[in-house]
């Protein structure tokens, strides 16, 4: 329900709503009564009637009031609107020689909009009983009266007829709407078999290769195995490499599309660090890297899926590796009010803060050194979405001392 009085704020609001077009062009066609009525008629109507002054904001009739009065506005300036303050239309201006109100008035219906004074108003006001008296003894008010009917109705017949084509075209954008958003559901769902389908393909010779690897370290005369032992721990840290690159495109996939299911329990985050480090020992030789691991004492154990979490802490590993040309990498977990934080920090080039934000994103690349590029982008997304699924939060930031890029996540202590 509109105040009686709106205040400077409400005021400035309704004046920058948009203006209804066809409502706006209608109504600056319609012929003044004052100026089209004969002296007689006009006369009579003046005596008939009775000055009301407002100020600026006043309302002087709200939409849904009883229409009992009809007004014609002598000095100033009106605005006639439809619906509340938080989404008003607009429907025109109205100055000296219009007539207000007088449609409700003779139909006997509640007002069709609200009216507002934008200046000091003078309004002159006559009551139906008045009204309709002076039409039934002045045929000639009767007849201009008649010719303003005419003017609004046909200022009605613009404005639905605008209304009606807006509404044909908004109904047939809903349409494309939903035909293209069952397109892209129908799109996603064939992106989805597609990621599941390609992840079984290379699953089985995955597990050929690494079974044929693990049936050679045993079968093997033990002089034959300790001279290949390095091409076996390449075979394995290649597998294994592999291995995470298949999950991490199916995970991906899920994890976006929310169906993934956390596997949580209880985790050692130091020893979680630890083993993940393990396995990224031999890539990081060959780059003639080392890691610098420094776990706070005293952590708690955290719910976490700790699969995809040592994946995630790998994803982040390798990355690091890449980018480092030589050097220390450094890991470093501790306790940060109700969450573990999990930091790594290369030497590489560093990534610019322009691109900090979508290097999270599906398929997101930034070229380091001489151009380096990694991967087709799917490893960062993935930590993304692992560790927000979590309930955690992970960023990038400048590297300590200003050098490389530093890779943060956290992770809640206990899960909600």
């Amino acid at each position: 329900m509109l105040p009686d009085k709106l205040s400077p704020v409400e005021l400035e609001r309704l004046l920058t709503a948009e203006l209804d077009a066809a409502a706006s062009a209608a109504l600056v066609d319609e012929p003044q009564l004052l100026r089209l009525m004969p002296e007689t008629a006009r006369k009579a109507l003046m005596q008939a009637m009775t000055e009301q002054t407002y100020t600026r904001g006043d309302v002087i009739f709200h939409e849904g009031a009883p229409g009992d009065i009809a007004y014609l506005v002598w000095a100033g300036k009106a605005l006639v609107f439809k619906g509340n303050l938080d989404s008003p239309t607009i429907l025109g201006y109205r100055g000296p020689g219009d007539i207000l109100g007088e449609m409700a008035l003779i139909e006997n219906q509640p007002r069709s909009a609200s009216l507002v004074a934008l200046t000091d108003l003078r309004l002159l006001q006559i009551h139906k009983d008045d009204f309709m008296r002076l039409l039934s003894d002045i045929p000639s008010l009767s007849i201009e009266m008649m010719a303003t009917m005419s003017a609004r109705l046909r200022a009605a017949d613009t404005i639905r007829d605008a209304t009606t084509q807006a509404g044909y075209r908004l109904k047939k954008q809903i349409s494309a709407l939903k035909t293209r958003e069952q397109e892209l559901l129908e799109l996603q769902h064939m992106r989805q078999e597609t990621v599941d389908l390609i992840v079984h393909d290379l699953r089985n010779p995955l597990n050929i290769i690494i079974n044929v690897l693990e049936l050679l370290d045993v079968t093997l005369p033990p002089e034959v195995r300790e001279d290949n032992r390095q091409l076996i721990e390449v075979g394995r840290a290649s597998y294994n490499r592999m291995k995470r690159l298949v999950d991490t495109l199916l995970d991906t996939s899920r994890l976006e599309s929310d169906e993934a299911i956390l596997n949580l329990r209880a985790t050692d985050v130091a020893q979680l660090i630890r083993l993940a480090v393990a396995s990224m020992t031999l890539s990081s030789v060959q780059k003639d890297v080392h890691f610098q691991i420094h776990c706070q004492e005293g952590l708690p154990t955290v719910p976490l899926d700790a699969e995809r979490i040592e994946r995630v802490v790998c994803n982040l590993l390798d990355n690091a590796v890449k980018y480092t040309p030589r050097g220390a990498i450094t890991i470093a977990v501790g306790l940060e009010g109700e969450h573990i934080k999990v930091s790594v920090n290369d030497t590489g080039p560093g990534i610019p803060p322009a691109d900090r934000e979508r290097i999270f994103a599906r398929f997101a690349q930034v070229a380091g050194e001489e151009s380096q590029r990694r991967g087709f982008g799917l490893g960062l997304r993935f930590c993304y979405l692992a560790v927000r699924a979590h309930g955690g939060d992970i960023w990038v930031e400048t590297g300590d001392d200003g050098i490389g890029s530093k890779f943060v996540f956290t992770l809640p202590v206990k899960q909600t």
